[in-house]
């Protein structure tokens, strides 16, 4: 493995994870950041995949040839990127409209669901006859 290759591999690598740590926030425009850094890796990851630069494309007689997927492939990517960046750029807009900011905000159900779990959590110990009437389980509970 030679310099060139070493330093290629950590290049890829921190975009990959820069990306994905971009990719973990509430905010929009971070988001639209990470997504452009996962395609930037992938098309150099791509383009890395394709071997050594300076070999014949498609010249025949000149021993092994350069392998023209991995082109095909990062052209691909480049147009899908493209597409995922325009939607969430329409995304972050929209949503720098109608709220004034590119937070996403939490699901109400989500929270209503969060604090019932943790006013469960947090209810006191009950007694010997009020557990097994809580859980579902034992015989009914407290007597009349």
């Amino acid at each position: 493995m030679t310099t060139l290759d070493l330093a290629m591999a950590v290049t890829v690598g921190g975009l990959f994870a820069t990306g994905f740590f971009l990719l973990l926030d509430r905010a929009l425009m971070r988001v639209l950041l990470g997504v452009l850094l996962l395609g930037h890796a992938a098309n150099l990851l791509l383009l890395l995949s394709g071997g050594a630069p300076g070999r014949a494309p498609l010249v025949p007689g000149h021993g092994r040839l350069a392998d023209p997927l991995p082109q095909a492939m990062a052209l691909t990517a480049i147009v899908i990127t493209f597409g995922v960046t325009t939607l969430l750029l329409a995304l972050v807009h929209r949503a720098w409209q109608l709220d004034g900011h590119d937070e996403v905000r939490d699901d109400l159900e989500d929270r209503r669901i969060g604090t019932v779990h943790d006013r469960e959590d947090a209810a006191p110990p009950a007694g010997p006859g009020e557990a097994a009437g809580r859980t579902g389980q034992g015989g009914g509970g407290r007597a009349p």
